[in-house]
Formats: structure tokens, C-alpha cells, sequence
């Protein structure tokens, strides 16, 4: 068996679990080799159909969560470490009192796990002012969490201070969801059935062109309006833009996490060419995708 084969199994493996991480359990692997990684497959598969099978008895909306933001995180330190500054989304985000993390030592939000990759930056940065990396840092948040989180280090140019910038998503409360389904006009459980099937197919089928909305609902047998209109009230977005932004989202991850191509990207996220990837993703974003720092390994 070859190893880029292998790889590939890997590789869709990873798929999965990024897809359960956010809720979708609707995604499967089928492996028709006979070892081990075959075994583990097999037993995600059987944890996500038990999970999708928990989520239908619960009486509730099963959509999968939904990334509430792709949120920036930017620390400006001085040239001891010590935090002087940050955006709004840190304190939110790492959940502190803002007054608590000003002028302290940085590292103080580095989890013990990082701390010997933290220690390397600095040495790196007293050796060289040019010096800059992205890589992963653990942070610790206020309530004992850890955060993962790739960031990018670097000196500003004319300046002693240290820039340390993140991107982390966050996800939606899925109560929200329910309470919107409980005062909507939505009450037939086929109804509910069909928009929750198309919020599933959506979500599994990113890398295709979303059809019409006419062949939509003849897919889901409900009637056009209903389904447009429900999905609405279901999810505070029509269908096409749900479908925009989540496979922006997910090939936003993927450059940030991969080394894939940007053009292979773009095809894996159902865009028919770079082009037109291009362009949706800096008017959705504000920047090109090839301003991204990207690691030099596939993870």
C-alpha cells in the first residue's frame, strides 16, 4: 500500500474530525483496507451516527454549530514581554478582565505546554530584529481553558515593540436556534426535518456547486417558499450565503492549517476556479488568501 495513499486515509481522517469538532456528524469515511487506520474510521463513524442519533431523540435543531466569528487577536508587547496593548476580542475571547492582563508579563497567558516554544521565540527575537515565526501557541484563558491558537510573531518595523496575532474561531450557542424554532411559524416536524437535512447536506457537500433552490426543495419533497423562508428563520442567513460563508470559513482554515495549494483550495471548496475563489474570499476577508502565514507542514 503506498504511503501517499496512506496519507490520503490520513488526510480524511483529519476531515472528519474537523467536521465533528463543529457538530456536523453527518459526514462518513468509507475504507475498504483491512488495518488499522480502517479501525479508527470505522470508529469515528460509529461515534458520529451515535451522535447524530442522540441529537434527533433530543427534540432539538441538530444543525451543527456555527463558527460565531474567524476572531483576530492582537497582543502588543514591549520589548521585556510585558503586554501593553490589545484588541477587544482578547479579553472576550481569553475571558479576562482587561485590567487584569495590562502591563503583565505575556508569558503569563502561555500555557505550561508552550512554554519552551515561548522561551525559543525570545531568544530568537533578542538574537535578531528581524526575526519573525508563525506557529502554535497555547494560551491558558482566565476560567483554566486552553486555547490553541497559530500566531505570528514579529518586531515592528522602527520599533522595539513585539506584535503577536492570532486567528480563533469561536462557536454560535446553539439555544439561540432553538428558541428562534420555538416562536417561528415553523411547526410541522417534516418541515423541520427537511430544513435541518438541507442545512446537513450543505455542510457535507462544500466542494460542490449548491443547486437551484427549485431542485432543492424538490430534493427535501417540501415546498420552495417554506424551505427559504424556514431556513431564514432557522439560521439568520439565506441558503446561498450560508453556503458562501461556510466554505469560505473552512478554506480560510485550511490555508491558515495546511500546505495544500491555494488553487487546490479553491477546488476542494467547491469554486470552479481561483479567480472567482480570489475574489470572494478578499470581499469577504479584506485581504488576499496568499496573505495568510501559512506552516511549511501539513498538520
Amino acid at each position: 500500500m503506498s504511503e501517499q495513499f496512506n496519507q490520503d486515509r490520513i488526510k480524511r481522517i483529519y476531515q472528519m474530525l474537523f467536521e465533528m469538532a463543529t457538530g456536523n456528524m453527518t459526514f462518513r469515511i468509507h475504507d475498504n483496507s483491512n488495518d488499522e487506520l480502517k479501525n479508527n474510521a470505522e470508529a469515528l463513524n460509529k461515534i458520529a451516527e451515535e451522535l447524530q442519533k442522540i441529537n434527533a431523540e433530543s427534540g432539538y435543531i441538530t444543525a451543527c454549530y456555527q463558527y460565531h466569528n474567524l476572531i483576530q487577536l492582537t497582543f502588543v508587547l514591549d520589548n521585556n514581554l510585558v503586554l501593553l496593548s490589545f484588541n477587544n476580542e482578547v479579553p472576550l475571547t481569553l475571558k479576562y478582565n482587561p485590567d487584569t492582563i495590562v502591563n503583565t508579563d505575556f508569558g503569563k497567558l502561555i500555557a505550561q505546554q508552550s512554554k519552551d516554544i515561548w522561551n525559543g521565540i525570545l531568544d530568537e527575537l533578542n538574537k535578531n530584529s528581524n526575526y519573525n515565526t508563525t506557529l502554535q501557541l497555547i494560551f491558558i484563558t482566565g476560567d483554566n481553558h486552553l486555547m490553541p491558537s497559530f500566531c505570528t510573531i514579529s518586531r515592528l518595523l522602527y520599533s522595539d515593540e513585539i506584535i503577536v496575532s492570532s486567528v480563533s474561531t469561536l462557536l454560535e450557542d446553539m439555544c439561540s436556534i432553538n428558541d428562534r424554532l420555538s416562536s417561528s411559524k415553523i411547526r410541522r416536524q417534516k418541515e423541520v426535518t427537511s430544513i435541518q437535512n438541507l442545512h446537513d447536506y450543505i455542510l457535507s457537500h462544500l466542494d460542490e456547486p449548491l443547486p437551484t433552490l427549485h431542485y432543492l426543495a424538490q430534493m427535501f419533497a417540501i415546498e420552495e417558499h417554506i424551505l427559504k423562508n424556514g431556513f431564514r428563520t432557522l439560521f439568520k442567513t439565506s441558503v446561498y450565503n450560508f453556503y458562501q460563508e461556510e466554505r469560505l470559513k473552512r478554506a480560510h482554515l485550511m490555508i491558515r492549517q495546511t500546505s495544500v495549494s491555494l488553487k487546490e483550495i479553491a477546488y476542494l471548496n467547491g469554486f470552479k476556479g481561483y479567480l472567482n475563489f480570489y475574489k470572494a474570499f478578499k470581499k469577504r476577508f479584506g485581504y488576499k488568501p496568499s496573505d495568510i502565514s501559512r506552516p511549511e507542514e501539513d498538520l
